[in-house]
This record gives structure tokens, sequence and C-alpha cells, in this order.
């Protein structure tokens, strides 16, 4: 009796905690279904990897979806998507969609009046365009540097100067930037890049300070990268150096539903900053700001040993940043 009771205990133990973990699992989806729930939501870049999941977590939770993007014809795909995998015995709304390039600035505020216009308020903005490329400064034009700053930075910023004073007013709101790693340190090549993601990391960190009067929550999301459903880093020795072993790590990506998942429970808490990365990239953070030094002998050696520098005619050009594509 005693040998079975011991042999027993564990499993039941096991059962009790598998139990408690469904039981938490079901409450915290109930809790992030609530949260968004009639709450209209801007998505940018939705017909991005990130993009059509965060449409997707979102409009299941019964959020009123405003889908923006810069291709007509696959908003509509995304649309028809999102229509036919709908629960008929939950309540969604309809998604609205809006043609926006938020690398053209010009167009950005009249967008931003089509945006309201379609429920009159906006509850939760998330900004999540992105455009990237990849080169050596020298070789990285000034117009590529202005498009890649507009894209990143200044689009963003429009919009979100456009839709907050509709959020001041109600006294209530949410503002999610979706940005990167490189808003907290720079990656040779990708100086253009890293500058625009710095740039925005701040002017939302000095946002936060200045709408919490209003209720206003600033939130930021900063995976490593996000990789697509397939694709995963090559195989090779790359612990031959300090530096490959850290770019190795650094560039296994975040799978997008990880993401959206994590912007969902971002707005359903309210948090403030969210860093996704493993602990190399979280390590690495740390190191730059208390052993700056250090970090820069690390990088440096990657760039001596001219890791993935393209060649004069090979500048990868600026694309949207979208695993999808």
């Amino acid at each position: 009796m005693g040998v079975m009771a011991m042999l027993l205990l564990p499993l039941l133990l096991l059962l009790g905690i598998s139990s408690l973990l469904f039981i938490y699992q079901e409450v915290s989806r109930l809790w992030s279904k609530s949260a968004v729930q009639n709450k209209v939501v801007v998505i940018t870049d939705a017909i991005s990897g990130l993009g059509k999941e965060c449409a997707r977590v979102f409009h299941t939770g019964g959020a009123r979806l405003v889908l923006c993007g810069k291709n007509w014809e696959r908003l509509e795909n995304l649309y028809d998507a999102l229509i036919s995998v709908a629960d008929p015995s939950k309540q969604t709304f309809t998604p609205k969609l809006v043609l926006l390039d938020l690398s053209d600035i010009s167009c950005v505020p009249d967008v931003a009046k089509e945006v309201l216009d379609c429920y009159g308020c906006v509850d939760i903005l998330i900004n999540n365009a992105s455009m990237k490329v990849k080169g050596p400064a020298h070789k990285i034009s000034l117009e590529l540097d202005k498009k890649i700053m507009d894209a990143n930075y200044f689009g963003p910023i429009t919009l979100t100067k456009a839709l907050l004073p509709n959020m001041i007013s109600r006294r209530t709101g949410q503002i999610v930037l979706v940005n990167n790693i490189q808003g907290k340190f720079g990656i040779p090549f990708r100086t253009a890049y890293a500058a625009s993601k710095h740039a925005a990391l701040g002017f939302f960190d000095c946002l936060r300070a200045e709408v919490e009067e209003y209720d206003v929550v600033i939130s930021t999301v900063s995976p490593t990268f996000i990789r697509s459903y397939h694709v995963y880093p090559e195989q090779g020795n790359w612990e031959a150096s300090i530096w490959k072993f850290f770019f190795r790590k650094l560039t296994y990506g975040v799978h997008p539903v990880e993401v959206a998942e994590e912007v969902m429970r971002t707005v359903r808490r309210k948090k403030q900053e969210v860093f996704m990365a493993n602990p190399i990239p979280k390590a690495a953070v740390y190191v730059r700001t208390f052993f700056p030094e250090f970090f820069f002998a690390v990088v440096a050696c990657g760039v001596k040993e001219k890791l993935n520098v393209p060649e004069e005619g090979q500048l990868q050009q600026a694309k949207w940043a979208s695993p999808w594509k």
C-alpha cells in the first residue's frame, strides 16, 4: 500500500499542476479577449506576417479592427481570410480597410482622418510598419537614409500625433510600438535602420511620461528579429568567434505568432516595455550599458572579419520588414 501511494503521489501532483496550468491558460485567454472586446484597434502594415497575426488575434478577441496597408489587394485577401475563419457563435466585427503608406508622410494626416471616421475614435494603435536596409554606411545614399527614417520614425509618429488628441480628449487609449532590439544598440551595416529604431524608441519613451496623466498607455515591444514560419538560422561553425556566436543568437528571431500574442498580453496588462529575446541579446543590452568598451570590441571584431559585408553593387535594397515576403 505504501509503495502504491508513493507511485501515485507524483502522478497526482503532475495531474494537479497540469489542471492548474490549463485553468490559468483558459482564464488568461478569456481575459485577453475581454480586454479588447468592442475596442477600436488600428494595425499598421497589417499585410505583413506580424500584422496578419495581430489581426487574427485581435479579431478573434472581438475587436473592431481598422487594418492599414499599402497594397489594397493584399488587404482584401486578409479581410477574406479573417471573415472565413470567424466563429459565428462569437461576436466579431467586420474589419475596416484603409490604404496607408507610412513612408509617404504627406498622406498620413488625411489617412488618420479616414481612420477616425471608421468608428469615431481609436482605443488602441499598434505601430507595426517597418522598413529595413543593410549595407556599409558609406554606400547607402542619404536619400535612402531619409526613406528609412520616414517609414520607421516620421511615419509612425505622424500617425500617432494625429490620433493622440482623440485619446487625450477621451482620457483613455493605448499606443503600442513594435520596435526592434536595434532600438537598444546598433549592429554594423544597419546604420539607418538602427538610427530609426533608436529615434522611435526615444520618442515613445518621452511620450509615455507626457500622456500618463490622461490615462493613455504607451507600450513598446522589442523582439530581436521576426522570422518567417519556416526559416531558421543556417547551420555551421558559428562558434568560430565570439561575434559569430553572438550574431547567430541575435538573428535567431521570434515567430510572428509569438510576437502577436505578446502584443495582446501587452495590451491586456498595459505593460510599458517588453523585450523579446533569448539570453544572449538580453545580456548584450546590459554589456552595452555597463561594459561598453568590451561590447564595442566584440562588434569591431565582427567588422574586421567582414561578416556578411555586401560587396560593391550588392547592397540590399530597402524593403518592408515582413517575414511573409
